[in-house]
């Protein structure tokens, strides 16, 4: 079992558009993880259908019992988030600023205050319409510990894949180098790089694979738009040139990625001409990149 992680440095690259394109191409032999959980959308070009849905649970979050506070004030005072506000003479946690520390509950004399799990999200495991399984999640508004909801999206896609004996995990990654994308690539076998052909493209390609070369993983890169800015797709090739980092393949601007999407559908499902020629060979190159073999 190979687990292939697509990433990139910025968002709007297209990354989930190509990712969804290989979970089609992969068919069977593909679990699929969402872990692009702040901003997750592979649902909307999978299908899923939700089959078993569990709440997550990460962090702290301090409680006040109304019946148990004296009403001293000490817990605002030592607030440093300013998490508790006074509303009709009753002190009230903010959800949203409450950070979880248990400073407050530390310095309560009246022992009112206890810390408790925070919800921050729910996972899925679903049936995709590729007759595969996806594991996805949703992250809580204004919840932080993303990147262990991503842990916990992967470990689940392992031990579905090792028991259904897939060939294939194909993890959708957050953009950017924060701790979703270090829980990404936690693991990986082969990471593709989808980038885009501007002085933002390029920068943050750079970026994120300073974080990749971190984990000692071989990487392939994939130009999305590439003929929209020559100039900058040379420079992009020349930098995966320098760094050892396989060039996979260069797709054009093509209106029918948007069509696509707005039907429901990956651009290999869409689209039968140029597009989906590139991406079915970007495809076979990636798993015999993940292999070893190329």
């Amino acid at each position: 079992m190979k687990e292939i992680v697509v990433i990139s440095g910025k968002g709007g690259t297209g990354k989930t558009s190509v990712t969804a394109a290989f979970a089609v191409l992969g068919g069977l032999d593909v679990v699929v993880a969402d872990c692009d959980v702040d901003a997750a959308d592979m649902h909307l070009l999978m299908k899923p259908d939700f089959e078993s849905a569990d709440d997550f649970y990460s962090g702290e979050l301090a409680i006040i019992d109304q019946n148990s506070c004296i009403r001293c004030g000490k817990c605002e005072e030592v607030c440093r988030f300013d998490a508790i506000t006074v509303t009709n003479r009753q002190y009230i946690i903010e959800p949203m600023s409450c950070e979880g520390c248990g400073y407050c509950a530390r310095i309560c004399p009246a022992v009112a205050i206890v810390n408790k799990e925070r919800l921050a999200g729910k996972w899925f495991i679903s049936n995709i319409k590729t007759g595969s399984i996806m594991v996805h999640a949703r992250l809580g508004i204004g919840a932080d510990n993303s990147g262990k909801l991503v842990a916990k999206v992967k470990n689940e896609a392992k031990e579905i894949a090792l028991e259904e004996r897939k060939e294939y995990i194909l993890v959708d990654g957050s953009p950017g180098v924060g701790c979703p994308v270090v829980s990404s690539l936690s693991g990986a076998n082969f990471v593709v790089l989808v980038t885009e052909p501007s002085v933002s493209g390029l920068h943050d390609l750079k970026r994120v694979y300073e974080l990749v070369k971190k984990f000692h993983i071989k990487a392939g890169c994939i130009i999305n738009k590439a003929d929209i800015n020559l100039v900058k797709s040379a420079e992009i090739v020349q930098f995966l040139s320098e760094e050892g980092i396989v060039h996979i393949s260069d797709l054009p601007y093509d209106e029918n990625f948007t069509n696509a999407m707005t039907h429901g559908q990956t651009i290999v499902e869409f689209d039968n001409g140029l597009l989906k020629d590139l991406l079915v060979e970007s495809w076979e190159k990636v798993k015999q990149l993940a292999s070893g073999v190329y």
